[in-house]
């Protein structure tokens, strides 16, 4: 999956991201740096550009975070947050703002490499299987595989991947519970942890989406304790 990939850290730890840098090229992926987000901007100009981002949080001038404003929606490229551990707030209005996934700092240079790949192949793959790839519909709502696209009567809405995948696992589940544990694992391919709070956040801006599509719906349920459920028509 490396081969020919091309990421872009934005960091202003020269140090870490000269150290980042040689483990991800040995991993096979390409590699550029900017140490501030006035340096990356220059370089986000077209989408397209790069198939992954890594922006640091906590930089001096613009943050991590104001960067990605900046960036988003125009550029769609994938973006994993670097951020202090302990930092809830922060990952969360990451998450918020368009990121698909966040790693605490310091982090362990394989860890990060799992959450590239994993990014990678959920924003360049469709949740559903092969057997279950056709379009979907439900509720006025398209949701096309194939396409990575969704549609609300006629209308496209604009979604992560992560958001993407969320819609359709629960589309194909459609009346039925989803556990967050099978949210983490088929969305963010990986195992859910302790006080992570990345899967509820991107359900909750698929919701925030599809209500402001639809004044007045409320199709996706939280189930206490046990997870989401899409409600059937």
């Amino acid at each position: 999956m490396s081969d020919n990939v091309k990421l872009l850290l934005v960091d202003d730890d020269q140090e870490l991201c000269e150290l980042m840098g040689q483990y991800l090229q040995s991993e096979g992926f390409e590699v550029s740096f900017a140490h501030s987000a006035e340096q990356a901007l220059p370089l986000l100009q077209r989408d397209g550009a790069y198939d992954l981002l890594i922006f640091d949080i906590m930089m001096p001038g613009q943050t991590g975070l104001e960067l990605l404003q900046q960036v988003r929606p125009r550029v769609k490229t994938p973006v994993i947050m670097l951020t202090g551990r302990g930092d809830d707030i922060d990952r969360i209005i990451g998450l918020e703002m368009g990121a698909d996934d966040y790693l605490g700092k310091p982090c362990n240079p394989r860890e990060l490499v799992a959450r590239i790949r994993a990014v990678l192949r959920r924003s360049g793959q469709p949740a559903v299987t092969e057997e279950t790839a056709a379009v979907l519909r439900l509720h006025n709502i398209e949701l096309d595989p194939g396409k990575r696209r969704v549609q609300v009567a006629g209308n496209e809405i604009e979604m992560t991947s992560a958001e993407f995948n969320v819609l359709a696992e629960l589309m194909q589940a459609v009346g039925s519970i989803v556990s967050k544990d099978e949210l983490t694992e088929k969305v963010l391919h990986r195992k859910l942890t302790a006080y992570d709070r990345a899967i509820d956040v991107h359900v909750s801006r698929v919701r925030q989406k599809l209500a402001a599509a639809m004044p007045g719906s409320e199709l996706i349920k939280t189930v206490r304790g046990a997870g989401y459920m899409l409600v059937s028509e």
